[in-house]
């Protein structure tokens, strides 16, 4: 099983597949640490855990179900000539379910109620993990359909996995942190995440979409921010940035 350790091109192939695994538990960490926000501020570090470790839970055990995996490409049913398969269907479903929750927060964030802190207890705990572990599945499949593809050994594609969410519990906080303090950035993160869900929503239907194109979007329109943040330095501290509401917000200020 781990015989490829004394093979260098595996070795290469670890090293790819960790850092592909990383930039795909990208959308994962945004959508978390959104989600998170909408907690008070003494569980979001505890749901953010919990979260990730729930993505690597979820992609490893489909993972170890390759043989289920791979059965999700074969059609179900046809539909105007065109073939649905259980991949298909998640894909979409993931892809929608995406899109009408980043609408939803925005409008939540901008015109809906605001929400008082202390409400937000036990039940939107719950609620918040339901929530990730329905988008953990969608990305966790996208995720592992594309470590089957690089990949022979489950090992290697194990470890990988393993690798890329302990990336992700670092990095989730400074990212999640960062969102919250600026709202311009969390408003551009869940345009990201309308993009991600129309994007689920094409590949269901077979229209496949590069990668690179959607991470270089992200990219850019994340530069373009931050130079903006980086010009508007100087004229917050006169002027602070208006406030989301506090559904949305760090704390119950």
């Amino acid at each position: 099983m781990f015989e490829w350790v004394v093979n260098p091109e595996a070795w290469i192939a670890l090293a790819t597949l960790a850092a592909l695994e990383i930039v795909l538990g990208i959308d994962n960490i945004i959508f978390i640490s959104i989600l998170v926000g909408r907690l008070p501020p003494k569980q979001r570090e505890l749901a953010r855990f919990i979260g990730l470790t729930l993505a690597m839970v979820t992609r490893l055990a489909l993972l170890f179900s390759i043989v289920w995996i791979m059965g999700l490409v074969d059609p179900l049913f046809s539909v105007f000539d065109m073939e649905i398969s259980g991949r298909d269907i998640i894909l979409v479903g993931g892809g929608l379910f995406l899109i009408g929750k980043a609408t939803h927060e925005i409008h939540n964030s901008l015109e809906g109620p605001e929400t008082d802190a202390s409400t937000l207890g036990t039940a939107g705990f719950g609620m918040v993990l339901v929530q990730i572990a329905i988008l953990d599945i969608v990305f966790s499949l996208d995720s592992v359909i594309t470590a089957v593809g690089l990949v022979d050994e489950i090992s290697i594609m194990a470890i990988a996995i393993v690798l890329a969410v302990i990336v992700m519990l670092i990095a989730a906080k400074p990212i999640g942190d960062f969102v919250d303090r600026h709202p311009t950035v969390k408003i551009l993160a869940l345009a990201f995440l309308i993009m991600v869900g129309l994007t689920l929503v094409v590949e269901g239907f077979d229209v496949h979409v590069p990668k690179g194109y959607i991470y270089f979007a992200m990219a850019f329109s994340m530069a373009v921010e931050m130079l903006n943040l980086r010009l508007r330095g100087n004229k917050e501290r006169q002027t602070p940035p208006v406030k989301l509401h506090q559904s949305l917000r760090e704390d119950g200020q």
